[in-house]
């Protein structure tokens, strides 16, 4: 699967859980440019991320994010893209 098929699944999932179906995801975009994108809907939004690709991050890795783009590479390494 490519990284561009990747984000699109991982944008659906954003828009499923943030309940806002106009919602465009870019590299960059963090949790201060998405209206209601707190801390309960982040682990919302990695609980149902492992759950469709069928992956587990680890703590450090979570916290480790500053945008999108850098989850991205987390779930894209682990999908081996």
């Amino acid at each position: 699967m490519e990284e561009e098929k990747i984000m699109n699944r991982v944008q659906d999932i954003f828009r499923d859980v943030l309940d806002e179906e106009s919602l465009t995801l870019k590299r960059d975009t963090t949790a201060n440019d998405v209206d209601g994108w707190d801390s309960l809907t982040h682990i919302q939004l990695i609980v149902a991320i492992e759950k469709r690709f069928k992956v587990k991050f680890s703590s450090k890795e979570i916290l480790s994010w500053k945008n999108v783009g850098e989850l991205l590479d987390s779930l894209c390494s682990k999908l081996n893209v």
